[in-house]
């Protein structure tokens, strides 16, 4: 109980560390290209924490998996490095007493994985793609920033203000160029004002103003003044439909509409939970090294993999999606094979433990020392 408590102790502290460390890189390479697509107008600059919050929770079982596994592949390989496996094996405990407590670290990292997996993830896909869409969906004058030239949502007019109230529903020289079947037109107010009609729809009315269509070397252009002239620049009707795609569907549609594109995200789902614990399970036999030597070359064959595991999960998910496999036929050969692996592992281990085990040593020596005294 000594040694378990204290493993568990170190495996906490190490996962702490890594996953601190782990989440603090993903977070600030995931906050430039937010805020990258916030320079470029593509998201609100008002959404960024929100869009940031539902990147984290996307990202988030890929890294707790990640973390169960370099930490307890760190406890082993130090307690290699700092011979605390000698004094392991001394007191007669095998590798395989490892087991227990990893399980235990495990069980929550592999629990909260799951429920990410399965209701957090897609969750945040939808609201992130809920946020985008309610941008790109604003009203055209939300759209317009004093001094510039911008581009309406539905591609066929084009905005220019000179300034626009605090409220956004005033503003003040105002040009618009729209193109509507092959002729354009060409708007210039000295100020207008946002209405809200019956129905719901915006309208942006302007006053004192003229309206150009056509060229003016042309025969069919039209020059027209009005003191009040309305352009419509959102509707009532247009709801927000989000991501339809499958990652962002909750498990429940996903079992009750079944397609390629379903299963392989459920494939993907279930898979998650699984490596996390196969993971670290098989870093208790990955974390052996030479006391002498370093840990790096451990390391790097055990991040390899991670990414090995990864990318046949990533295989087995697109041949469900390409309609080459089923589901039921393809969740479980990685995980299998994944299985065998840690299987094959232990028993090495144990076997070369056993061969080197201090209290074999004694033994041997101590039946060796009475034979030549009974000689």
């Amino acid at each position: 109980m000594i040694f378990q408590r204290a493993l568990r102790r170190d495996l906490l502290s190490t996962a702490g560390a890594v996953f601190t460390t782990l989440f603090t890189i993903t977070i600030t390479v995931t906050l430039i290209r937010i805020l990258g697509q916030a320079a470029g107008g593509k998201i609100a600059s008002a959404d960024v924490v929100a869009l940031l919050g539902f990147s984290a929770l996307n990202y988030l079982p890929i890294l707790l998996n990640l973390t169960g596994f370099v930490a307890v592949l760190l406890v082993v390989t130090r307690s290699y490095q700092d011979s605390e496996m000698v004094v392991w094996f001394a007191s007669g405990l095998s590798l395989a007493k490892w087991i227990r407590p990893v399980l235990m670290f495990g069980l929550p990292i592999v629990t909260l994985t799951a429920v990410l997996s399965f209701f957090l993830t897609p969750w945040s896909n939808q609201q992130s793609a809920v946020y985008k869409e309610r941008y790109a969906n604003r009203e055209d004058i939300a759209r317009v920033s004093p001094g510039k030239f911008q581009e309406s949502s539905s591609s066929d007019r084009v905005f220019f203000v000179e300034g626009v109230s605090g409220d956004s529903t005033k503003v003040k020289n105002i040009f618009v160029s729209s193109m509507r079947n092959g002729k354009t037109s060409v708007v210039v107010a000295k100020e207008g004002t946002v209405e809200i009609d019956p129905a719901g729809d915006k309208f942006l009315v302007m006053h004192q103003g003229r309206r150009y269509d056509g060229v003016p070397t042309q025969s069919d252009f039209e020059l027209m003044e009005f003191d009040r002239y309305g352009v419509l620049v959102a509707s009532q009707s247009k709801a927000l439909v989000g991501d339809t795609s499958a990652r962002a569907t909750s498990t429940r549609e996903l079992l009750s509409n079944r397609s390629n594109f379903n299963d392989g995200e459920l494939l993907w789902r279930i898979s998650l939970p699984l490596m996390g614990i196969l993971l670290m399970l098989l870093a208790i036999p990955l974390g052996f090294v030479n006391p002498r030597g370093g840990r790096s070359a451990n390391l790097l064959i055990a991040l390899f993999l991670f990414v090995f595991y990864s990318n046949m999960l990533s295989y087995a998910q697109a041949t469900v999606v390409q309609n080459r496999s089923t589901l039921l036929l393809a969740w479980w050969p990685v995980h299998l094979v994944a299985l065998i692996v840690l299987a094959v592992f232990f028993a090495w281990r144990l076997k070369v433990n056993s061969r080197y085990h201090p209290l074999v040593a004694w033994s041997a020596l101590k039946r060796t020392c009475l034979g030549r005294k009974a000689a």
